[in-house]
């Protein structure tokens, strides 16, 4: 079970205090389920230079008469926009001290997001493993839920990262 008594603050002086954001290794527990806010209300800008900065030329997502067109009647966000979006909301938590993505599996769009659309996530911790060639750290495995305004799930994913150990991470120098 996940410590109620992890410090969100890091005394560095008298009366100063810095934030830190982020669990160990040692911090991740299977079974435990990590609501992550604020939620994220999607923008039409936010999917249309996603899109063009991507270089995806659907044009469900960019043209609006286009999308008019199709069972929708309106544009898409872009899913890969929905899978930045949900891993973003998800780091202040789960990644704050990642060493290293080293996967994302099992992604599912189960329903479609619109601008206008607010989405929440949330993270179940599947399991963790020590890392057989990094003493230092260890590798644990997340479930990712995005949710819409209305509670329907919108994607589902899988995450698989390297973490730092208690005492092995940048922000454990003392120069930082």
């Amino acid at each position: 079970m996940l410590d109620p008594n992890l410090p969100a603050y890091k005394v560095v002086g008298e009366r100063r205090f810095r934030e830190t954001s982020g669990l160990y290794y040692e911090d991740f527990e299977p079974g435990d389920v990590f609501e992550h806010r604020p939620g994220r209300t999607v923008l039409d800008a936010d999917n249309v230079w996603f899109t063009l900065l991507t270089l995806n030329v659907q044009p469900v997502h960019f043209d609006a008469a286009y999308a008019a067109k199709t069972e929708w009647k309106k544009m898409l966000v872009d899913s890969t926009f929905t899978l930045a979006l949900l891993t973003g909301m998800s780091v202040r938590t789960v990644s704050a001290k990642v060493v290293a993505n080293l996967g994302w599996d099992k992604v599912k769009v189960t329903a479609p997001v619109f601008a206008g659309d607010t989405i929440y996530a949330e993270s179940t911790i599947l399991g963790k493993r020590e890392s057989a060639s990094r003493p230092t750290q260890g590798i644990v495995t997340v479930a990712t839920r995005g949710m819409n305004q209305d509670g329907t799930v919108v994607m589902t994913f899988e995450r698989t990262i390297l973490v730092h150990k208690r005492g092995h991470s940048p922000e454990d120098a003392a120069a930082y």
